[in-house]
């Protein structure tokens, strides 16, 4: 049996290949009955909030350094409390995708805890970064793809991670992705989100020029709420932008005597809760993609300052509402123990007990095949 590996790192793209044989015989990949085709997919995205493994390379936060205490023996237990605490997910994600985690190991560290063959994974980060992100997947991934980002001059602390998605003789694309936060201030910052925005909107337009009916999943933690533009006064043109009248007038995409423009959508993703996601009030060329929070999901992912935020996200092209091969199931938050505590919130990494998790909830996407 011949299994393929793409691994990304630092922007680059390394293929190893994975044999396995047995002695005296040949193994061969068995024909799968129709009846024992899956029928469902579910993919995770989760950050597990600064995860280190056990050794020093230079970039680590100060915390996470040998000098400071922090040590094999502690990575490996948290890689045991994640794999652990993944293992209570039903059903098991096909598809994890990670941030803030610090390199390959990583992934290949918790894919040997976990069961059911996680065999295909890629890794994305900036050099000299401390965190990156990454896909782990016990589906074949191809293609993987890493945009760095620029604005200004100045790069993006993360890439963007494209990976297509194989399953029953059909392909779509993930992006993962782990934006900006809002450390410096929430309007200083909002340019390098909308970079990342932009980097997307082009990769899309640039898929869908060649493969219209190709599905895409944005997936991550973009450090921005759905509904950003209007907690904050409908101030400042966020990355991610709601589909309604006053939006689509405000960017000009809509003018006053009601002609569209949808070149303006240069740097900012239209979310809505309508399925399929088709533009309601911005221009029909527009590119919308559906967001769980606006109709599945309450409260939040990520609890701060004793307030509920919506900065992971799972963001769908149209395609998965069209009533052929992968269509939306449904989205959830994953707030049970371990994960969160009795009133649902998250569990944060603990350095000086080794309990708890992370600060964030993982949210999990199900897709069904229709035939």
């Amino acid at each position: 049996m011949l299994g393929f590996r793409l691994f990304c790192a630092a922007g680059l793209l390394f293929l190893t290949l994975v044999f396995l044989s047995a002695s005296g015989c040949s193994v061969s990949k068995p024909k799968m009955e129709e009846d024992s085709a899956p029928r469902f997919i579910t993919l995770m995205t989760w950050n597990v909030h600064n995860l280190f493994d056990g050794k020093d390379d230079g970039f680590e936060y100060d915390e996470f350094l040998e000098s400071a205490g922090w040590s094999a023996e502690k990575y490996h237990g948290r890689v045991n409390a994640v794999s652990a605490a993944i293992e209570t997910v039903e059903p098991l994600p096909d598809v994890i995708i990670f941030q803030e985690i610090e390199s390959l190991k990583i992934l290949e560290d918790i894919a040997l805890s976990l069961p059911r063959g996680y065999l295909w994974s890629h890794f994305a980060n900036n050099p000299g970064a401390a965190v990156g992100l990454g896909i782990l997947s016990r589906l074949p991934l191809a293609e993987a793809k890493v945009h760095s980002i620029t604005i200004g001059g100045n790069t993006a602390p993360r890439p963007v991670l494209e990976a297509r998605i194989e399953a029953e003789g059909s392909v779509f694309v993930v992006f993962a992705c782990h934006w900006k936060s809002k450390v410096g201030g929430d309007e200083l910052t909002e340019d390098v989100r909308k970079a990342s925005a932009r980097v997307i909107l082009r990769r899309i337009r640039e898929l869908w020029d060649y493969e219209p009916g190709l599905g895409l999943i944005v997936a991550g933690d973009l450090n921005e709420n759905h509904d950003e533009f209007y907690r904050r006064n409908a101030g400042v043109i966020s990355a991610l932008l709601p589909d309604d009248p006053y939006c689509a007038g405000l960017t000009g995409c809509i003018g006053k005597n009601g002609e569209e423009d949808a070149g303006r959508q240069r740097d900012f993703i239209v979310l809505s809760e309508n399925t399929p996601p088709e533009p309601v009030h911005f221009p029909k060329d527009a590119i919308v993609l559906f967001s769980p929070w606006l109709r599945d999901l309450e409260n939040g992912s990520y609890f701060y300052r004793n307030n509920w935020e919506t900065i992971d996200h799972f963001l769908i092209s149209r395609q998965f509402f069209d009533n052929t091969l992968w269509e939306y199931e449904g989205t959830r938050i994953v707030n049970d123990q371990p994960f969160a505590n009795s009133s649902k919130i998250p569990v944060s990494y603990n350095m000086r007990t080794g309990n708890g998790l992370s600060d964030h909830l993982p949210l999990l996407l199900t897709l069904k095949f229709q035939r």
